[in-house]
């Protein structure tokens, strides 16, 4: 038997991690067209806000397979850690909100508004304090400080931005889909069942660096598209029963 070398294993590895997360993408793209038909049919609030949040998942997970495919620039970092890290959990917060109640969900969406634009510039301010690596995935806390200073002010980074983006945005999702299985759960079930797969969606791209037979590349590309597929089941169920 021929055993590949290890010039051919890493080969093979470099294809996977660059084919799964151009998977990835292609789904959350999709999805989030899909979305955005939804919302041109019956213009709901909560169907806007996901359109915006999935767009933000495919273009943040496009952006992880350039990096990965032809090696990390400042931009295409910067672009996945802003839209992966910061915007897409805020913007799901904030349509979570919408399919409970339009005008808190009005409220939520002009806050995540503002915290992004801040978040925008924070991330595309900030100097990098370490080189990026040409391979690999790159961690925030590797390549940005928590704050970044201009002249002698010190203002605050992109990972701190991200820090409280996944705190509040996942505490809101989570809360929110608590209260109604457990208001839902004799009544609606499918509408529970819906705000579980929401649940699941958030969470499970956060278990990807447990998976590390996979690799960390393949893994978080994984559980990119898992978790997005379960997102937007999740919403179907959700706003389905709320009909």
């Amino acid at each position: 038997m021929l055993w590949p070398d290890d010039g051919q294993i890493l080969r093979y590895h470099r294809e996977v991690d660059v084919l799964l997360p151009i998977i990835g993408a292609s789904v959350a793209t999709w999805l989030a067209v899909e979305l955005l038909r939804a919302w041109r049919r019956s213009r709901r609030l909560h169907a806007e806000i996901w359109a915006m949040a999935f767009g933000a998942y495919a273009l943040a997970t496009w952006a992880l397979a350039v990096g990965l495919g032809f090696g990390w620039t400042s931009f295409s970092f910067r672009t996945f850690y802003f839209l992966g890290a910061i915007a897409n959990i805020a913007l799901l917060g904030a349509g979570s909100i919408a399919l409970h109640s339009v005008t808190w969900g009005k409220r939520a969406l002009n806050v995540t508004a503002l915290w992004l634009v801040l978040g925008f510039f924070a991330t595309f301010l900030a100097p990098f304090t370490e080189t990026l690596p040409m391979s690999g995935i790159p961690e925030g806390s590797e390549v940005f400080g928590f704050t970044f200073s201009i002249e002698t002010l010190t203002l605050p980074g992109p990972r701190m931005f991200a820090a409280i983006s996944g705190a509040v945005g996942s505490i809101v999702i989570i809360v929110l889909a608590a209260v109604t299985v457990v208001r839902s759960w004799n009544s609606v079930r499918r509408l529970a069942y819906g705000n579980l797969l929401i649940v699941a969606g958030t969470l499970i791209p956060a278990t990807g660096g447990s998976l590390t037979a996979l690799g960390a590349s393949a893994a978080l590309s994984l559980t990119l598209t898992v978790g997005i597929l379960l997102l937007w089941w999740g919403y179907k169920m959700a706003s389905g029963a709320r009909r």
